[in-house]
């Protein structure tokens, strides 16, 4: 499962299966994301409600996979979402 993709209009493939970091703290998320993208997971979903971005983030740049082969997939707040925001 972790080898099937999706692909995208433009030719790119994006694995089928992610690692949801939702409710997972940003004490834990780093080691969480270490460990999937060891066993193969290349595509990871986290959002700004979550509040663990950075550690997502800290973990793909420790991590021995190179960037270009991780789909990372973030959401805004919904509050963010209009255009009076300052």
């Amino acid at each position: 499962m972790l080898n099937e993709c999706y692909e995208l209009n433009n030719g790119v493939k994006i694995p089928k299966l992610g690692l949801g970091t939702w409710l997972i703290n940003n004490e834990k998320v780093a080691e969480v994301v270490k460990e999937a993208l060891e066993v193969g997971y290349r595509h990871i979903d986290t959002a700004q409600a979550y509040e663990n971005e950075e550690d997502v983030g800290k973990a793909i740049r420790e991590s021995s996979v190179p960037r270009e082969e991780i789909f990372v997939i973030s959401k805004i707040r919904a509050k963010a979402k209009t255009y009076d925001k300052e």
